[in-house]
């Protein structure tokens, strides 16, 4: 064989093997990580929360090229239905993360409940200056503490009251009235404070008890009070921020800190950017044009009710916005409340969403 014939073979050689490590060089890598990775999410794609998993999920596999999978399991599944528990099962290991309300990991994070403090927070503004200021930073470590990375954050948004009775405008006007509330104690003590019966019970059995009339009324954010149609239940709404539910998305910490850094950067930036998204989704037409231009410019995603205090008054719904006046009249009626709950809240995670609010 003469030189120029060996020269040739000798560079098809090479250039045949460098084509083969690029081949199997992804195989390789993927071998390193599960098929699957389990997210437990308490709602269904119906909401904008489990829209928001959905986005995670396609960012994920995007960001990761491929490597990184993960399959949601809608409506608590894989806790059979004991939502309260996601924090302890992916701080186990027996569910790889979750995008979870602040209020259902609550019990093993009391620091959470920084969120349901009543007529604490009252407006986006002070909510995105706590999550991101020092209050959030507290609240993941927190987190870290007990075996679960915070990645970012999303929201089920400020829950809103609405009844089959009356329109209410003051605390006296709750008095009497059974609401179905979120089984969390602070819930509890709210409502009774305000002079209310609180009710706590799952949606599936809520729905028959407001048809029946064995309960007058509920709380819950926009994104959820439209895909349920509460319309069909109840005709009064007051819109009082009175608190607001955020939403995590947390990983196990072990298998975390097992990722690559690489690894780690794709789904935390896969996790914030699904949180912008899903937080638009929630604020559309509460924050004036803000989300609504959120979602078209940087999604491309224009919103089906762009109006959802219309679309709701279009339904039926009489809707009632609270007076300055009347809002103090609900923050005299539970202040004595921060007396029993900052303590068990954290009185330095209080001193420090004053602080992330400027107060």
């Amino acid at each position: 064989m003469d030189k120029g014939k060996l020269s040739y073979t000798v560079c098809l050689v090479v250039l045949f093997s460098l084509l083969l490590s690029f081949t199997l060089a992804p195989s390789a890598e993927a071998g390193k990580f599960k098929k699957e990775y389990k997210m437990t999410v308490v709602v269904t794609p119906a909401f904008y929360w489990g829209q928001g998993a959905l986005k995670f999920v396609e960012l994920v596999k995007k960001k990761t090229n491929g490597l990184i999978n993960i399959k949601p399991y809608w409506r608590s599944s894989l806790l059979k239905g004991a939502q309260l528990k996601s924090a302890q099962m992916v701080a186990n290991g027996v569910i790889d993360c979750a995008m979870e309300s602040t209020i259902n990991i609550s019990p093993v994070f009391p620091e959470c409940n920084i969120f349901s403090l009543p007529f604490f927070i009252n407006n986006f503004e002070n909510l995105d200056r706590m999550e991101y200021g020092q209050t959030g930073k507290a609240i993941f470590k927190a987190l870290e503490k007990k075996g679960v990375v915070g990645l970012a954050w999303a929201e089920n948004g400020f829950r809103q009251l609405t009844n089959s009775k009356k329109i209410i405008r003051r605390p006296e006007d709750l008095r009497g009235l059974k609401f179905r509330v979120v089984g969390s104690p602070i819930f509890i003590d709210i409502f009774r404070k305000l002079g209310a019966d609180p009710v706590n019970m799952n949606w599936a059995d809520a729905v028959p008890a407001f048809q029946q009339g064995v309960v007058d009324g509920q709380e819950n954010p926009v994104g959820v009070l439209i895909p349920v149609k509460i319309w069909q239940y109840h005709k009064y709404a007051t819109f009082w921020n009175y608190l607001v539910d955020p939403v995590i998305f947390y990983w196990n910490k072990k298998q975390w800190n097992s990722f690559p850094k690489d690894i780690q950067k794709a789904i935390r930036e896969a996790a914030v950017e699904a949180g912008r998204f899903e937080k638009a989704l929630c604020r559309a037409g509460l924050d004036g044009g803000k989300s609504l231009s959120i979602l078209k410019q940087e999604f491309n995603y224009t919103m089906k009710i762009p109006d959802p205090i219309k679309y709701m008054q279009d339904k039926g719904m009489t809707i009632t916005f609270l007076s300055d006046e009347e809002r103090r009249a609900f923050i005299e009626a539970t202040s004595a409340l921060y007396d029993k709950w900052i303590p068990k809240i954290g009185k330095d995670i209080y001193k420090k969403a004053l602080s992330d609010m400027g107060r």
